[in-house]
């Protein structure tokens, strides 16, 4: 099978809102085994989103569409679906009544216009929308090829051309634009849906990555890569790691598995000590369950980050037991008053050092009584770097079991990607040493 997104909105050609849902469906529709050939940005607009239609189906089996469902003017989507199907537009009373529900457990007034989110092409499937207003749809039909030319797609009583060379079964879906009800909705039933449609069982399993760029992955899998079948290897970069994902199909879960585990087995040994997760952990979670496993408690004290070591530890339910402190001493001042750094040091070595690093993280666990102290200081940008301190050094500083020690980092992007990579480094860093 194959696919095309589009995504419909006049705000996304004009960047006001980012396009995840795009990424997400790439990213759900790999693991399912269809193979996305194209993505497509369109405005509010019925005639070019029409010819959009038009030209993804002339490849793809399969195109969905987020955005556009809703009741407002330019919320065109189904319309467009309906004329391209030839169908007309009714009213689904099963999501009228479920609209209403939704209003009524709400204490809100019914808009004039609600019936329009329960609009839908005459022989369409529909998808529940748990979330939200306006349901999902999910149109089918066919159409044919007369002399290499594809004609339009077929309608309920349509005759067949008498001089079809092939005939092609073509599937709309469409999805609400509100990622907290497209992701859902997607999830929930047309995962079920486009199993049940393929005959077999994809699975997927995801390594993750630290401390290993993209291309180095690449270059390390590149036999394995190269000699792909069943299952499927598909690296991609993430901000500070890589995720490698195995896809394979098969008749059962179990005999997809089977597939999957020798292939996941080599990658692992290759990668290692770099895969931090086989199991869809991320890396704060992957962190938060070693400290519970050793028994290990942990303070940190940041500088550069500015929090965001702890936002990630403490986005992890449960980690209360294991994460005890975060200190956030930017200015020299704090280091001093709050981590009791001495002053001759700083005046010494610099905030951005070795020698601050190591203090920092063994003052700080020293202070709030953990077992292990972590630290972050460097140069962001884009000013305050110097010739020997460059934008985008970064010490971390690690203590743990009496002793202190620390790893110097020169990373390359804007303040907020030096931040970022710099937290996913201390984040590994710790991994690395509690293991």
């Amino acid at each position: 099978m194959t696919a095309e997104i589009l995504s419909v909105g006049t705000e996304l050609l004009l960047g006001n809102i980012v396009d995840t849902n795009a990424a997400f469906l790439s990213r759900e529709l790999a693991g399912l085994g269809v193979s996305v050939f194209r993505k497509t940005t369109v405005g509010d607009n019925h005639k070019r989103l029409f010819a959009a239609l038009e030209n993804a189906f002339s490849s793809a089996d399969l195109v969905i569409i987020s955005g556009g469902l809703g009741p407002t003017q330019d919320d065109i989507t189904k319309a467009v679906a309906a004329e391209y199907f030839g169908q007309k537009l009714v009213l689904h009373e099963e999501s009228m009544v479920r609209i209403k529900k939704r209003f009524a457990d709400r204490e809100r007034e019914l808009p004039e216009n609600v019936h329009l989110n329960a609009m839908i092409p005459e022989h369409a499937h529909v998808l529940p929308n748990d979330n939200g207003a306006a349901p999902g749809v999910v149109v089918s039909g066919t159409t044919q090829s007369v002399g290499g030319k594809m004609l339009p797609i077929q309608t309920p009583g349509r005759s067949r051309h008498p001089a079809f060379d092939t005939e092609y079964h073509k599937t709309l879906i469409l999805l609400p634009g509100p990622p907290h009800e497209m992701e859902p909705m997607f999830t929930n039933y047309v995962i079920p849906f486009l199993r049940e449609k393929s005959g077999d069982v994809f699975v997927s399993r995801t390594l993750k990555i630290t401390g290993l760029g993209e291309s180095r992955v690449e270059t390390m899998l590149m036999d394995l890569i190269s000699a792909q079948t069943n299952p499927t290897i598909a690296p991609y970069a993430k901000v500070g790691e890589v995720h490698v994902r195995l896809t394979a199909s098969a008749k059962s879960e179990s005999a997809a598995l089977e597939l999957i585990s020798p292939l996941l087995d080599e990658i692992t040994k290759r990668l290692s000590p770099h895969v931090y997760s086989t199991n869809d952990k991320t890396l704060p979670e992957t962190i938060v369950s070693l400290l519970q496993e050793q028994n290990h408690t942990l303070a940190v004290a940041e500088s550069c980050t500015g929090g965001l070591v702890m936002a990630e530890l403490v986005s992890v339910a449960g980690c209360s037991g294991v994460i005890l402190e975060g200190l956030c001493t930017y200015s020299n001042e704090a280091k001093t008053a709050r981590l009791g750094i001495d002053a001759n040091m700083l005046k010494n070595h610099g905030a951005v050092s070795a020698q601050t690093a190591a203090a920092m993280a063994e003052n700080v666990a020293k202070i709030a009584g953990a077992t292990i102290g972590l630290s972050t200081t460097g140069i962001a940008g884009p000013g305050g770097g110097t010739d020997d301190k460059p934008i985008g050094l970064v010490y971390i500083g690690l203590y743990i079991n009496g002793t202190a020690e620390t790893e110097k980092l020169n990373l390359t992007g804007n303040r907020n990607e030096v931040r970022l990579r710099a937290t996913n480094l201390a984040l590994d860093m710790l991994r690395r040493r509690i293991m």
